[in-house]
Formats: structure tokens, sequence, C-alpha cells
């Protein structure tokens, strides 16, 4: 820029110089100055310079040559800048390039880094995996060996079989008024004071209580569960096995059904169970019945309990907060209780409910008349129909568990209205006419309740209040009692249990029961007396007075009941305490220990002269191994 500034400059300067010089020039013409005066001196003339036009053109043609060579360095400084700004651009974009390759080489890098930190990552994992799959075939490892070793439950062809359930029991029994029984507490036994075992306690031991269970399960489809369940102990006796409550058999078969369960809710169940009138815990699911928690396997007076065939049908509703069942159950009349007043007065005999069991159809026939008795140990009852029971569960969540359920029995008897009197040892067939079937209906309707306090309370009753519902309570006492002319009468009666259980500490449970089971007067006036059950006209005069015990049929093993004392049981209570402390409980099993108290009431109806009462003290011990 500084050259191109210089020879415009110069061009400038070189044109102005003709200029000036014509201006000197014109100036001396016109110039007004005189001559000069002096002589013209003649001097040898000088040779002549280049002259002026001359020398401007030699300077213009130096000045031109110069511009020319000045725009030739214009030119070749602009074809040196522009190739300078070319060689810039390309640096430029050379270097944006070169950038571009460091930025791609920089992401190169990271995405290098990136992945070296991914690969260490994975690494990483598969170390980490490597050692979780090997913690995991360890563990797969022990469990297979505990599953072979130590098994939960054995699997056969698609079916879990489980023993759980199962225990082995040595249990003791103290009675300060002697029964002559197990373990079990025949709790309508209870003597009156007056009685011969009254008077003398009793201590046993046994083991018969040990129990052996086997559950067996497996999918049908993906909607349906099977289920087979057997539950057996050794407390039967073979001559006197009945229908009455238990229907348990030797080998005493507690329970033993069958069992298809949908996703859905439905569940069928047949076999022999416990009677949907037995309160459960969790809706009414089999194997969930709320049993009093005592040693005794007569569980405790009021209880409501039947253990017997059954065949029901269960549905849950409402996200399994409402459960409905109706089960068909095994019947049995209970002997019917009479007793009469007056002189010449008998309850009636002109009628037929049942016979001793039939050793050709499997019944208990055992001290039927003519063979070594005449009474028979066991009976049967000739039933119309099957008892129904219908009930209903509700669940509020958090609330507890709550039941209300109703029992539909039926009756029957066969009446001989024209039969003659009966003769001490005679057996008098006579013809009959206008002999007819006596029918009629009972039942009852009963609840329970469960509920448990912050996990460390459960609070529980229920009970049964109806006609001719005797068999359902624990003491079972009698359904009905006969009219006059032979027909069936049935009895009110009613059981009641409450239950609390404390959850002292994770090992030891302390439980209080108290329940009783009652059953009303009926009783019908004739000539001369009364005939029915618990008339306030019977004498119980000698309810406390002992007397001597038989001789017959073996001397020394026949105490006799006081003379004078006819009322039957109006109610049987009972108190209990005790506790469960689990030693150990574990993968092995659990052991436990329970020590319990029981105090018995048993009340007669009062009548003419006192009112009969008898009590029991019973301590009760049990140890017992759980299989796991």
């Amino acid at each position: 820029m500084k050259t191109n500034l210089k020879a415009l400059a110069s061009l400038a300067l070189v044109l102005a110089l003709p200029s000036g010089y014509a201006q000197t020039a014109s100036s001396g013409t016109t110039s007004s100055t005189p001559k000069s005066t002096h002589r013209k001196v003649h001097r040898a003339a000088k040779p002549e310079g280049p002259s002026v036009q001359s020398q401007i053109d030699s300077l213009r043609t130096d000045m031109q040559t110069q511009i020319q060579s000045l725009k030739q360095q214009l030119s070749d400084k602009d074809a040196q800048l522009q190739q300078a700004q070319q060689a810039a651009a390309a640096a430029q974009q050379a270097a944006q390039q070169a950038q571009a390759a460091a930025q791609q080489a920089q992401q190169g890098n990271t995405d290098n880094t990136t992945a070296v930190n991914s690969l260490q990552g994975a690494v990483t994992d598969l170390k980490s995996n490597n050692a979780s799959i090997v913690q995991t075939v360890q563990d797969n490892q022990k469990q297979t060996q505990a599953a072979i070793e130590h098994p939960d439950a054995l699997h056969y062809k698609g079916i879990t079989l489980s023993p759980t359930g199962s225990f082995i029991e040595a249990a003791t029994v103290y009675r300060n008024e002697a029964l002559g029984a197990d373990i079990n507490t025949p709790f309508n036994s209870i003597p009156f004071n007056g009685a011969d075992n009254a008077n003398i306690s009793e201590f046993f031991g046994t083991g018969r209580q040990s129990r052996l269970a086997l559950l067996a399960e497996g999918k049908l489809t993906n909607n349906w569960t099977l289920r087979g369940y057997y539950e057996m102990d050794w407390l039967g006796a073979g001559v006197t096995s009945n229908n009455n409550e238990s229907n348990s058999y030797v080998l005493r078969q507690r329970q033993l059904w069958a069992q298809a369960e949908s996703n859905s809710g439905w569940i069928f169940t047949a076999g022999q169970m416990w009677s949907l009138a037995t309160q459960t815990k969790t809706g009414m699911i089999n194997r969930t019945e709320v049993l009093p928690a005592t040693i005794d396997p007569q569980y405790n007076a009021g209880f409501v309990w039947e253990r017997q065939y059954g065949a029901r049908i269960v549905k849950s509703l409402d996200n399994k907060q409402v459960w409905l069942g109706l089960s068909i159950e095994n019947p049995q009349t209970l002997t019917p209780s009479c007793q009469a007043t007056g002189t010449g007065i008998a309850c009636p005999y002109n009628y037929i409910i049942g016979a001793a069991g039939s050793g050709g159809g499997l019944y208990n026939g055992g001290g039927a008349p003519g063979a070594t008795s005449s009474a028979p140990l066991a009976t049967y009852s000739f039933n119309v129909a099957p008892d129904m029971i219908a009930k209903a569960v509700f669940e509020p969540k958090g609330l507890g568990h709550y039941e209300v359920f109703g029992i539909a029995r039926f009756f029957r008897n066969r009446v001989y209205p024209n039969a003659p009197a009966p003769v001490a040892g005679v057996v008098t067939p006579v013809p009959q006419v206008g002999a007819y079937n006596d029918s009629t209906v009972g039942g009852g309707i009963g609840g329970s309740g469960f509920y448990t306090v912050k996990k460390l309370v459960d609070l529980n009753v229920n009970g049964l209040w109806g006609d001719g519902v005797g068999r359902y309570g624990s003491s079972t006492l009698p359904d009905l009692t006969l009219r006059p002319d032979g027909q069936l009468a049935l009895l009110h009666g009613f059981s009641a249990l409450g239950q609390v259980t404390f959850h002292a500490t994770p090992r030891l449970d302390a439980y209080f029961n108290y329940g009783g089971d009652y059953a009303f007067r009926r009783y019908f006036a004739v000539p001369g007396g009364t005939e029915g059950y618990g008339s306030p006209a019977i004498r119980d005069s000698g309810c406390g007075i002992e007397v001597t015990p038989s001789n017959v049929p073996q001397v020394g093993y026949q105490p006799n009941a006081p003379a004078g004392c006819g009322s039957p049981t109006k109610d049987v209570q009972e108190i209990t305490a005790g506790y469960w402390y689990d030693f150990y409980r574990g993968p092995m099993g659990r052991f436990r220990q329970s020590i319990q108290y029981s105090y018995f009431d048993r009340y007669g109806w009062s009548g003419t002269g006192g009112t009969p009462k008898g009590n029991d003290n019973v301590f009760e011990t049990s140890f017992r191994y759980y299989l796991p």
C-alpha cells in the first residue's frame, strides 16, 4: 500500500512540472521590466544542452516506465496477495479440516475412552455376574442338597407330598374325680358328687394322640389345583366307635378328603372333614380350622364342631373378603333322653329310631342285645336325610374374621301305637296295626368372630343356638326326648365358647378359655306323673350320697351312680388355662411343651330334694415333636 502511494505522489509531481515551467515562460514574455541599457556583450556561444521538452519527455518516459513498473509491481503484489489470500484460505480450510480431524480424533478418543470404560464396566459386570452365577450355582447346589437331604415336600409325578402337621406326643392327664378315660374327657360323664368314682382320682399317660398327616397337591391346569389330605391318630376304640360326633373309626380316620380349587374362587371338597359349622381362620379353607388351644382332644365345653363325612361347595367373592358355602354332612340322632316320674309311669317304648351296628355292614355291633348285654355300646339312627349347613364368612380388611351359619336337621322314628307293655327278659313280638313314621325338622343358627389385636392377642368367640343341635356341642348333650305317644320332641340347646390367646413371646403362647353346653328341659304331664327331659318332679334327694358299687359283671370295676338322683344334665361348663412353649422351632421341626389346668362344673336339672352337681379338676401335660 505504501508503494502505491509513493507512485501516485511521483506521478503528481511529474504532471505539475510542465505547468510550472509554462507559467515561468509566460511571465518572462509579458514582464514590464525595463530593458537593460548596458551594451550587448557578445560572448562565445556555448553548446546547447538538452531541451526542457526533451527532459520532460525523458522524465515522462521514465515516469511512465516507473508507473508501468509500479503497476506491474501492484499487479504482482495483487497476484501475490491473491495467492496469499488463497494460501490463507487454503490454510484456514486446512486448519478447519485439521480442527475437524482433531475434533474427530478427540471424539474418537472420547468414544474410545467411553468404549474402554464400557468395556471395563462390562468386564466388571461380567466378573460380578460370574461371581453372582457362581454364588447362584452354589446356592442352587445347597438348595438341591437341602431339598434332597431336608425336603419340605416330596415330589411324585408332578404332585407334592407333605407330612406337615404330623407330630409325636407324650401326654399325661390327672383328674381328681375319675372317669376311666384317656387324654380325651367325656364332659357329660363327669360324675355327680355322690358317685363312687367322684371320690377317687386317676392318672394316665398316653401317646395315642400322636398324629400322622399327609397332604398331596398338584396343578391340573393353570386354573385348577387338586388336593388330597389324610390325617389319623390312635384315639379310637373299636367297641365304641360311632357316628355321634367324630366319625373316627380305628385306625382313627380323623380326616380324609379330596378337593378341587379353581383360580376363580370355587372350591369343591368331599370326604371326612371338619364340619362346615366349625370355625375357620381364613375364608372357608380346609386345614385353617380354629381349634381351642387345649391338650384335650375333646377340646373345650362349648366348642361347636363335628368331624364327619361331608361334601361342600364354597365360593369366594369380593376379592376374598366374602365367602359363601353349602354342605351336606353325615347325620346322626343321639339316643333320646327321657325320664319318667310317678308310680307306674315309664317313658315310651313303642318306637324304633335305629339299631346297634351291623358287623356285616362294618358298623360297631358291640353289646348288641342278645350278645353279651342288653344295651348296645354304639347305636346308629335310621336317618331320613343328611344334615345341611349354609355359611357366610366376612373378612373386612384388617378387621378380623366373622361367620354366620345355619343348620337344618331331619329326625325320624317309627311309632307303634298299640305296642304292649314290655316285660323284663321276655320278647313278645305282637302284630301291629297302625304303625307310622314320625318325622320332625330341627336345626339352629350360629356364628363366630376372630380378631387379632396388634399381633399380640387373639380374641375368639363361637356359638350355636337351636332345636336338636346337641350333637354339635363338645359335651354331646341330647338332641331330643320323647312325647308320651312315642313321637320325637326336640330339645332347645346352645353352645358357646370364648377364647383369649396371648402371644407373650415368639415362643410362648398363653391361653384362657371359658365355655359351656346347655340343654333346656322339656317334659310332658301324664296321668300320675311326667315324661320327658328334666322334669322338676324327678327325685334328686340322694345325689350327694355314695352307694355300694355293683359287682356285676365284674367285682371291683363297677362304680355306681348315687341312688335317688335321676335328673339329666342341664349344662356343662369349663374354664381352661394353659400355655404352649416352643423349645425349638426351625428347619428340623418343632419341640413344644404344655401344661394345662381345667375346671369343670356339670349341673343337672333341679328336681325334688336337690340339684345334681359334679365338678372335676383336670391337669394335663404334653410334650410334642412336630415334623417340619
